[in-house]
């Protein structure tokens, strides 16, 4: 059997899983606080004929080798968290962090998640949740008859109600920082966990220790790219042909050796 056949079936299935990666980014295009993935490709292991550097006669050594790669395979995929566009909206419960950071959120069976989608909304008790209902951390509470709400860049949850235009502060707004982000793991719902890779969540106030700003009113959009996605769409469909091709190449190699047998 031709070892091409198994190269361009490694190929083939590297360039099926690039294209998954692809169309995952632009099915999000329009995901709140969604950030793209990008794979990464990673050669196989060599068949090694000749080694480099080997001994050709006693006084000298071959300056490169034979050696025969066996494919490809895509090692992981990596979150770039590049900041989206920011969009302003007349929602006091929308908001977004300008520069890095996350917010966090207190999932049900009491774990810290971490979102970059900021579309919070009112639960019947008056509690600031995501769109899954999943209560914000820390916990701001609105009271009845709320008139006003207002959050500062430093996080800082104030309302006015009915009868006392003073404002009262109900809350304070913390976000999250990783050394390594891309480390951390998506769980779908716009949540992220922490994992080792991604190191141990730094808690702190909005605008201070290298950490971003809220901003009331306002969503960040996905940072996807349409055009650059669309690109790379067309390489990798490029690729896949011919990768095929070899596939049909070999196939014809081997049609013409058994007819001649």
């Amino acid at each position: 059997m031709l070892p091409a056949l198994w190269v361009a079936k490694t190929g083939l299935s590297a360039q099926d899983m690039n294209l998954t990666t692809i169309s995952n980014n632009l099915a999000n295009v329009s995901t709140t606080g969604f950030k793209r993935d990008r794979a990464e490709f990673e050669d196989l292991l060599y068949q090694i004929r000749r080694q480099p550097g080997g001994q050709s006669s006693q006084d000298s050594e071959l300056p490169s080798g034979l050696q025969l790669g066996t494919g490809v395979r895509i090692v992981g995929t990596q979150k770039i968290f590049t900041a989206g566009s920011l969009q302003t909206t007349e929602q006091p419960l929308d908001m977004a962090i300008n520069g890095r950071g996350f917010f966090q959120v207190l999932m049900p069976d009491g774990t810290v998640s971490y979102t970059r989608d900021g579309s919070f909304h009112l639960s019947s008790d008056g509690q600031v949740v995501t769109s899954s209902g999943f209560a914000i951390e820390p916990a701001i509470m609105l009271p009845p008859e709320v008139r006003t709400f207002t959050v500062g860049e430093d996080g800082t949850a104030t309302v006015t109600t009915a009868g006392n235009p003073q404002p009262q502060i109900v809350g304070n707004i913390q976000i999250t920082d990783f050394v390594n982000p891309a480390g951390l793991e998506a769980i779908g719902n716009n949540l992220f966990l922490e994992t080792a890779a991604s190191g141990a969540p730094q808690d702190g106030t909005p605008g201070l220790n290298g950490l971003g700003t809220v901003l009331q009113n306002t969503l960040e959009n996905s940072n996807v790219s349409v055009v650059e996605e669309l690109v790379n769409m067309i390489t990798t469909q490029r690729a896949y042909e011919m990768n095929s091709k070899v596939i049909s190449t070999a196939d014809q190699m081997l049609s013409f050796i058994t007819q001649q047998l």
